[in-house]
């Protein structure tokens, strides 16, 4: 695929992922719109792009049909990255807010159609993994795509409106010949992430200098922390290779436990704390890696950047960027909620 001079729609496209997916994409010569509500997202992260006309910038809500329809129209790429969303505390105590990506994506689904975009590329989850087999830390598993059902058991009402934005893409592939992938991402980090996922949340608490040292859950939980730079390359993989609809993993299959983590977090930034574990908070699943062989096979995908170095490479970034006391001041209320979805809804449409 020659992505130089072709119409690009990334939803979603201010936020942590999707900022550094337009980073790559005008990289690639696209010409890149972005349509974001801000409610998560930061419209400097792609402030240089608008300044220099590499990328246009819609502030909009794609919940409303109306903008949905205006907003695709022209496009020959879509990368639907749009979503209500956050880390495990918002996700386990906003499932209301997380369903409203079952209409979300409906819209911006059949308005592709409608548009005749050539192609949509759809920001999966690990979340659409059954929540049963999960459980338990010390069984030594790996995710493949299959496994994501029947019986279907996803995470909350996130991981369920996920599963269905895929099983929709692959039905209007069937059925309309809508070309499309869908791609798993599994637990992203790195520079521009934000305070409500578990990575830079432990690293909030050690600018912070806080003690003790708050690690949710028993400690015991194991993830794949993926590093952003490769889930982008994954992601304009799948858009260059795959067009049925087919579900990918972008994933490393390092198992890393939460509590290893921590005390590398704090190994590496000097800071001496006790580490206090809190069973009773947001935990998730205690054992989501993904099995990364269908990317290795479809896409020739796998990931760059081990855990430990994309570790210290945000640490970095975020000690040399962050304000502690703005940091003091949203931390507690980011473990749980968005950046904030008050300002969100105030200034939800602008013209396109």
């Amino acid at each position: 695929m020659k992505w130089k001079n072709r119409n690009v729609l990334v939803t979603g496209g201010a936020s942590f992922i999707g900022s550094h997916l337009v980073d790559a994409l005008v990289q690639l010569g696209a010409k890149v719109c972005v349509v974001d509500d801000l409610s998560s997202g930061e419209l400097a992260n792609i402030q240089s792009h608008i300044n220099t006309g590499q990328v246009k910038f819609v502030q909009a809500d794609l919940r409303e049909a109306e903008v949905v329809e205006r907003v695709v129209r022209g496009m020959s790429i879509v990368f639907h990255l749009a979503a209500d969303h956050g880390g495990r505390g918002y996700v386990d105590l906003h499932q209301a807010a997380c369903a409203t990506n079952l209409l979300l994506d409906g819209l911006v689904f059949r308005a592709c159609w409608k548009a005749k975009v050539e192609k949509v590329i759809y920001a999966s989850s690990g979340c659409v993994y059954p929540n049963y087999l999960q459980t338990e830390p010390k069984q030594l598993l790996y995710l493949t795509e299959d496994m994501a059902g029947p019986p279907y058991d996803a995470d909350n009402m996130y991981g369920w409106a996920k599963l269905m934005g895929e099983m929709t893409l692959q039905a209007c592939h069937r059925h309309r010949g809508m070309k499309s992938a869908c791609c798993r991402y599994f637990t992203v980090y790195g520079p521009r992430g934000v305070e409500n996922h578990a990575v830079i949340a432990m690293i909030a608490r050690a600018f912070l200098g806080q003690d003790p040292f708050v690690v949710w859950g028993t400690g015991e939980q194991i993830r794949n922390w993926t590093y952003v730079s490769d889930i982008v390359r994954g992601t304009i993989l799948a858009a260059e290779m795959i067009e049925d609809g087919t579900a990918v993993n972008l994933g490393t299959m390092e198992r890393i436990r939460v509590l290893d983590a921590a005390e590398e977090v704090l190994r590496y930034t000097g800071h001496k704390a006790n580490i206090q574990t809190h069973p009773e908070m947001p935990t998730g699943p205690y054992n989501r890696v993904a099995d990364n062989s269908l990317g290795r096979k479809l896409l020739g995908w796998t990931p760059d950047v081990r855990f430990i170095d994309g570790l210290h490479r945000t640490i970095d970034w975020y000690f040399s960027t962050k304000d502690q006391q703005q940091v003091q001041n949203i931390l507690g209320h980011m473990l749980t909620e968005r950046k904030g979805s008050e300002q969100a809804l105030a200034a939800r449409v602008s013209s396109p």
